[in-house]
């Protein structure tokens, strides 16, 4: 067994000898990304392993060893990392933790030391807990963010966001029921094979296969009967997790309206870019401004391609991040960049402007910033654009499932009416 190791703060180190021995268990955010997270991490020699307990009792567990005061999302992933070691197969003294950090000024940044305290309540102080960041800190010496690994979950996040965007699009009306997923476990395994590569970089190889990927989804035989277009926006777990916002996407196509999420790479730009932001108006190093306004600049040009590929092939393709940038002017400045900040009024109007008006805004209890750059957008996006039918739900440890689908429904049937009339 791996000696236990510390750094002079006290904290548990995650070590080379761990890397070996350790299974490294990950929260389940987005479906779409997050296997392709977990594969690229595997292919680097670690034992990763994707949480599948979903059942949303298991925020109980959350709330037993934290505090009703922190959010819905760190009482959720709290809780599904307890009660996943709790129930897992593994030597519960050799499993860790994974858990992104993006070094904002929010639970995303903070409550890895809440986790921590309540790994410390449950008695399993013993389990190393890693943080995923672009900031460089909490380093281990068994976890590294090589550039190679760097790239492979770069491309990760671009295979996740041109399969939500495709299905999106063809699941409501393909011909044959099922022939998207079916397509989807298909494309899954390529994907897993692909990240076997050893090559530092592989420039237009995985650009290679987004362009199969698009083509295969067009060969799938739809009926494109036309239906409202329904957004979902909000604070980045609940707006992409079927645990946080109680299989939203799902309840949504039962419906029979076409769901629009917007692309999660967006919200990773959104926090290199806020970052080089402070920098430039508060002062900062500039070489790391200059690193990241590149940074984004290169994953801009690749996803360029795919967006190009997408909208020659019949689809709809995410805008720019650029011109979803521009899309905050007049609303809220791009300085406010607590949780979701700009970013999340920039998506509401792109969904506006862009044929879905109808949008489910959610927002999870204790998210104090996104209640206000959400709910405090409502009043002036409706005043802009009067066609807007947006309903903001709130996820709570105390708030009735039966309320929030009523709200939902409410939406959906003024989202039928307006379509009929030809509002939206």
């Amino acid at each position: 067994m791996a000696k236990l190791e510390y750094d002079e703060d006290g904290r548990l180190l995650f070590t080379e000898e761990m890397k070996e021995e350790y299974t490294i268990l990950a929260p389940q955010m987005a479906p779409y990304h997050f296997d392709y997270l977990i594969y690229a991490m595997r292919s680097e020699g670690y034992k990763a392993e994707l949480l599948t307990n979903d059942d949303y009792e298991l925020i109980h567990e959350g709330m037993k060893y934290s505090h009703n005061d922190i959010c819905v999302p760190a009482m959720l992933v709290i809780g599904q990392f307890i009660d996943a070691i709790k129930k897992t197969e593994h030597d519960v003294h050799k499993v860790a933790l994974v858990i992104a950090q993006t070094g904002g000024g929010c639970r995303a940044s903070n409550y890895i030391q809440i986790l921590r305290k309540a790994l410390k309540k449950a008695r399993l102080e013993f389990v190393p807990v890693i943080s995923v960041n672009p900031s460089g800190f909490e380093k281990n010496p068994g976890f590294e963010i090589t550039p190679r690994l760097f790239h492979k979950l770069h491309d990760a996040l671009l295979f996740g966001d041109t399969m939500m965007t495709l299905t999106h699009q063809i699941r409501p009306y393909e011909k044959e029921e099922g022939a998207t997923e079916r397509l989807k476990a298909e494309i899954d395994k390529e994907v897993e094979a692909y990240f076997q590569h050893r090559f530092p970089l592989t420039w237009g190889k995985s650009i290679r296969l987004c362009m199969s990927i698009i083509e295969r989804f067009k060969s799938i035989g739809v009926e494109k009967t036309p239906r409202p277009k329904v957004g979902i926006v909000g604070e980045i777990y609940v707006k992409y997790s079927p645990l946080g916002n109680n299989r939203l996407e799902q309840t949504l196509e039962k419906e029979g309206v076409e769901v629009v999420i917007p692309p999660l790479y967006d919200f990773f730009l959104y926090s290199f870019d806020s970052r080089a932001l402070d920098i430039k108006r508060y002062g900062g190093p500039r070489r790391e401004r200059w690193i990241l306004k590149f940074l984004v600049a290169y994953i801009e040009f690749w996803r360029e391609n795919i967006r190009k590929k997408i909208r020659k092939s019949g689809f709809e393709a995410p805008i720019s991040y650029k011109k979803l940038r521009s899309l905050s002017d007049g609303f809220i400045d791009v300085g406010t960049h607590i949780g979701e900040g700009w970013l999340l009024a920039a998506e509401m109007v792109d969904l506006i402007e862009h044929g879905a008006p109808n949008i489910v805004c959610t927002q999870p209890f204790g998210c104090l910033p996104n209640h206000i750059v959400g709910k405090g957008m409502l009043k002036k996006l409706k005043s802009h654009y009067p066609q807007s039918n947006i309903v903001p739900i709130d996820y709570d440890t105390s708030a009735s499932k039966i309320n929030q689908l009523n709200r939902i429904t409410l939406m959906i049937t003024n989202a039928f009416r307006n379509f009929e009339s030809g509002r939206g």
